[in-house]
């Protein structure tokens, strides 16, 4: 590897990592864990050990490179060690799964990778991937319904989204435009999953929102919503495990709220 292709391939990897951060934190459901695994992808490239295919696209490159780390190390779900509740039941649910299949969604619905692409990343045939992803779509399906707050203040989005998981068969508690407005919310109705804005009606925080409800109401998944992603994955702070781009798809929305309430994950931003 010469130093210029060694330049092109850090950048390269620099413009790709948020999102591989992003879709390993919603693969293991933890920040932690994710992070660990990103971090092996990017030293196992940098040092030379690991195949990165400069014939693939970039990012198509660096998640076939995370995968291959994934798969050795027998694509644990959870921080094993953990003996907290929420882990447990998140572990109970992933036993059910067809292996390969959470994978397969994720890459393809968060990360819009084609199931050709998807299957080049996973090493297997694209029609492999495509029936994975079906499975998983199927196996999703079948998770226990629950009750959902929404915390948006655009009301074609906020209608959309409620649109969305009511369909999926989950009860929406109520829909906040602001800080003052989700927590007053909270207070009357618990959620099992809170689906949130960052930038509120009122220039509140929807970071903020979060958090209080958190540490008023207990431990609850939570997704963020942003147009910036790559804002909020940088590595200096506690992270959301679950983050979805706007503009984002129907697909995007269903795969995240399926994987959060499997996960049951409680990690947040913090302003």
């Amino acid at each position: 590897m010469t130093a210029q292709s060694g330049e092109q391939i850090a950048s390269q990897i620099g413009a790709n990592l948020p999102y591989l951060r992003r879709y390993a934190r919603a693969l293991t459901g933890s920040q932690n864990s994710g992070d660990q695994y990103a971090l092996a992808s990017l030293e196992a490239i940098l040092a030379g050990d690991a195949d990165y295919d400069s014939v693939l696209s970039p990012k198509v490159a660096l998640f076939r490179v995370f995968h291959a780390i994934w798969s050795s190390s027998g694509a644990p779900s959870a921080d094993e060690d953990s003996d907290d509740g929420l882990a447990a039941k998140a572990q109970k649910h992933l036993r059910r799964l067809t292996p390969n299949t959470r994978e397969a969604l994720l890459l393809h619905t968060i990360e819009e990778f084609s199931a050709a692409e998807t299957g080049t990343i996973m090493g297997v045939a694209e029609s492999e991937a495509s029936e994975l992803i079906s499975i998983a779509y199927e196996e999703m399906s079948r998770a226990t319904a629950g009750k959902i707050m929404i915390i948006e203040d655009e009301a074609v989005i906020a209608m959309d989204l409620e649109a969305i998981v009511t369909e999926m068969g989950h009860q929406v508690t109520g829909i906040a435009r602001t800080e003052a407005s989700a927590l007053d919310l909270a207070a009357k109705e618990s959620a099992d999953l809170i689906l949130s804005d960052i930038q509120l009606a009122d220039n509140s925080s929807g970071i903020d929102a979060v958090n209080g409800i958190l540490a008023k109401h207990g431990d609850c998944p939570v997704i963020f919503i942003t147009a910036f992603p790559e804002r909020l994955l940088t590595g200096e702070g506690p992270e959301p495990a679950f983050l979805i781009s706007k503009p984002y798809t129907e697909e995007q929305v269903r795969s995240a709220v399926s994987q959060a309430m499997f996960f049951s994950s409680t990690e947040t931003l913090k302003a």
